[in-house]
């Protein structure tokens, strides 16, 4: 019977083999596919002007110290360009917009799961319908918004609708089902605690791996935002990284070399942010996957 069984095992691993074998080459292929962009960025960063036109660059110059120094100290004499100032900008503005959005979204996602009134769903359903309208629809009347409110050219447009993030709330709404317990709330109301206590003590710290997701993707696309500062900011003193860069183009000449190092001085703060939080990714996704 077991000899009989014998080469069915065989193809049957062969093929959970050659299944595992295709399922890392397609993640490896992707994964390069997404990694090239920033290589290419990186590497032209460490080249001159006409070293780039002439050609794509895989690897970085023999020279690449010598170079790098020679774009960054062209990049700083630009009066548009200010990486400090810049910096300065993204940094406050992705840090409020990203607590803001996290916080305010948790409290409105606990809101709609723990209690049970009409129209719960309705409300729930507009969130959901909300996230498909893009940013490009409303961006005129919000303009006009801010303008009859005085906050046109400052940091607070970028900062308060925060407050308002659909898709954070659809997220944290759907790890809350899975994963925070009724009993648990009740508990805490019997022992006399208010709404707010049970909030922020104890439902809150539930939603960490949730939290830690959303912010993550929070963080990151308010930093590469530029559609609506691109907008919203006329200062220079005001703007933030990604529209520093793209001032750096020239009418009649370009110069590539320090157009990367720009580029490169205003993702590499995001690529880092990434690398050392993706484990809180990988883990907000998949917490709330099993119902305990």
């Amino acid at each position: 019977m077991s000899a009989n069984n014998e080469p069915k095992l065989r193809s049957k691993s062969a093929s959970i083999r050659a299944y595992s074998i295709m399922v890392y080459v397609v993640v490896i292929f992707f994964s390069i596919l997404a990694v090239i962009p920033f290589w290419f960025m990186f590497m032209n960063a460490t080249w001159d002007t006409m070293s780039i036109q002439r050609g794509i660059k895989l690897w970085p110059n023999p020279n690449a110290f010598k170079q790098l120094g020679i774009n960054w100290e062209n990049l700083a004499k630009r009066s548009t360009f200010s990486f400090a100032v810049g910096f300065k900008n993204s940094l406050i503005i992705s840090v409020s917009a990203t607590a803001l959005t996290v916080y305010f979204s948790a409290l409105t996602a606990y809101g709609l799961t723990v209690y049970r009134f009409k129209g719960r769903k309705t409300i729930f359903a507009i969130i959901v319908g909300v996230m498909m309208v893009p940013t490009a629809v409303n961006i005129t009347g919000f303009y006009r918004m801010m303008s009859a409110m005085g906050l046109l050219g400052s940091k607070w447009p970028l900062i308060l609708p925060a407050i308002a993030a659909p898709s954070t709330v659809f997220f944290i709404k759907q790890y809350l089902e899975t994963s925070l317990s009724m009993e648990i709330v009740e508990a805490s109301r019997i022992d006399g605690a208010g709404e707010f206590y049970t909030f922020n003590r104890i439902c809150l710290p539930i939603m960490i791996p949730s939290l830690a997701t959303q912010g993550i993707f929070s963080f990151l696309g308010t930093w590469n935002n530029f559609f609506a500062p691109s907008i919203l900011l006329s200062r220079n003193e005001d703007k933030t990284l990604p529209l520093m860069v793209a001032q750096l183009y020239g009418d009649r000449y370009t110069d590539y070399g320090m157009i990367y190092m720009g580029l490169s001085a205003s993702v590499l703060p995001v690529v880092i942010v990434y690398a050392f939080l993706q484990r809180y990714i990988i883990s907000g996704v998949a917490a709330g996957g099993v119902k305990e």
